[in-house]
């Protein structure tokens, strides 16, 4: 790193460290375990007020370092949680795992990358971070969330891709790194702590609001969620919500929702029923009371309307 570049991003992150003081939203640790702690991002759609903070990111504390899942939406915001982690230790961030490359859970990666922190990700967003995709959302980010996304935000790569599930061993605390995808992402990873029976689940689990489906492979996600409930888990940090003790039943919620949109829309689409009359017929009383059900559920519908017209059991 070159003694100019590293001199602009300190100038740069201490800009962005004093806005951030200025109008931050509350980025308060909870810790759920010995080792375990997370930020909760709001149920809302990010916006310039809230900074993109609409995802949650777990921190990892340990006596040779601390290891941060998930970046969170803005640069801002990144340093916002470097400096709360910085209340509980003082031991070095090593590392940041991505659970998938969204752009409310990494648009934070520039920050730690600045601090001296390797980028672990799975191998799967690789053609995503080098698509036209990545690169629009980008610039729609950098006019939509100015000037938390602006000209410098930037995507960042990882230092390591993984394949293969990896364990890492820091200050005596396993932590497993789980591929799970093709699922939410193609390269959905999820995080599990066995001595504290913790698992980080990224955006294969939402909790108190309706999940983002988009694009997603959800008869994998299904079964990613089925392989998910065989662990041992006392703790769950979703991708979005609260944190979860009551392990089996959130994942089931979104599991059952994911069921749903493929039962209801899996019979329109063999039907030949148009989407709009599909939609108006369907039964969406147990999940309408949720938060972001006006806002995501019709868009998840249609997606997975389009997929099931194309016969992927």
């Amino acid at each position: 790193m070159s003694t100019v570049w590293a001199w602009a991003m300190a100038a740069a992150i201490s800009t962005a460290a004093t806005a951030w003081a200025q109008t931050a939203p509350s980025l308060g640790l909870i810790q759920v375990s010995p080792s375990v702690w997370y930020v909760q991002g709001l149920s809302a759609l990010g916006t310039p007020g809230n900074q993109n903070f609409i995802s949650n990111a777990a921190v990892i504390v340990t006596g040779q370092g601390v290891v941060v899942v998930d970046a969170l939406g803005s640069p801002a915001l990144a340093q916002g949680l470097a400096e709360e982690i910085r209340l509980i230790t003082l031991q070095p961030i090593s590392h940041v795992i991505v659970t998938h490359y969204h752009a409310d859970h990494i648009y934070g990666l520039q920050t730690f990358k600045a601090l001296g922190a390797r980028i672990w990700a799975h191998q799967g967003a690789r053609d995503y971070l080098r698509s036209d995709t990545a690169e629009l959302r980008l610039r729609a980010s950098r006019e939509q969330l100015a000037p938390w996304i602006n000209a410098d935000t930037r995507l960042v790569e990882a230092d390591e891709w993984l394949g293969d599930e990896r364990e890492l061993w820091l200050g005596g605390v396993q932590i497993v790194i789980k591929p799970m995808g093709p699922a939410h992402t193609p390269e959905d990873l999820v995080v599990y702590l066995p001595q504290e029976s913790v698992l980080i689940a990224g955006d294969l689990v939402f909790r108190a609001r309706i999940p983002f489906v988009g694009q997603a492979d959800s008869r994998q996600w299904i079964g990613s969620l089925e392989r998910l409930l065989a662990l041992e888990s006392r703790v769950i940090v979703p991708g979005h919500g609260p944190v979860s003790t009551s392990a089996r039943e959130d994942m089931q919620m979104t599991r059952d929702y994911l069921v749903h949109l493929r039962a209801t829309m899996g019979a329109a689409a063999k039907n030949l029923d148009p989407f709009d009359a599909a939609y108006e017929a369907a039964d969406w009383s147990r999940f309408e009371s949720l938060p972001l059900f006006r806002v995501a559920n019709r868009m998840n519908a249609y997606n997975t309307y389009l997929l099931m017209e194309q016969d992927k059991p």
